[in-house]
């Protein structure tokens, strides 16, 4: 699979590993700008927090 696709870019290996390195970036930002955000408020573990010391052992006494 990524042979294929390593053949299908233009040029010689170095031009190939820019446009991988591009895309692989363009690919991460999308998912951290748009994607996530946009999945987060679905996501049960949302809503999480630090509690104290004392909240915690008064729960479990």
């Amino acid at each position: 699979m990524y042979a294929a696709l390593w053949r299908a870019l233009p040029g010689p290996w170095w031009v190939k590993l820019i446009i991988v390195l591009i895309a692989l970036v363009g690919i991460f930002l999308l998912l951290m700008e748009v994607v996530f955000p946009k999945i987060g408020p679905m996501m049960p573990w949302t809503e999480v927090g630090v509690q104290s010391m004392a909240y915690v052992s008064a729960q479990y006494c």
